[in-house]
């Protein structure tokens, strides 16, 4: 089994990160995301069917519409997109995705503020793609006070533990 930190480091070092779920109604966790990986030096494609811009940068409706193949894909979803968006990760060959939960990667335990899906992270696993089913970037990007106790928490009751 991979650690979550092996795991991590592995997505940040893809060059190029497809953000979904962005918003232009209110300040999400992708929004947050996208500037974190954009202030970081990464390429990165916002992806909201919904919108055309998004923080003054072509929106797209899907990955497909990209330009250029994402290296990785990080989504803040409903599970019902997350399942769609890692059926276009298999289309495109993309094979690295990240599935946001606010519960590190035990996303049981606060199922309305989860991106994964099983099924998901299965077709994933199916399909050579490796996968975070949950956590947040900003946890290991971002020297936030707020992130960092929530990444030191989750690591003490064991929410970090990639099954």
């Amino acid at each position: 089994m991979e650690t979550l930190d092996y795991l991590v480091r592995d997505f940040l070092a893809q060059k190029v990160i497809a953000v979904v779920g962005v918003s232009d109604k209110r300040e999400t966790g992708a929004n947050r995301n996208y500037k974190t990986f954009t202030s970081h030096g990464y390429r990165v494609f916002a992806v909201n069917p919904r919108i055309s811009t998004f923080d003054g940068a072509p929106c797209y409706p899907d990955l497909k519409s990209i330009p250029e193949k994402p290296d990785a894909v990080f989504m803040l979803t409903s599970p019902e997109v997350t399942k769609e968006i890692v059926k276009q990760c298999v289309d495109l060959g993309i094979k690295h995705v990240w599935m946001h939960c606010m519960m590190g990667t035990k996303p049981g335990l606060s199922s309305g503020s989860t991106s994964v899906s099983i099924s998901a992270v299965e077709m994933c696993r199916a399909n050579g793609i490796t996968v975070i089913p949950g956590s947040c970037p900003a946890q290991f990007l971002d020297g936030d006070t707020g992130h960092s106790m929530m990444r030191r928490l989750w690591k003490i009751f064991g929410f970090l533990n990639v099954e």
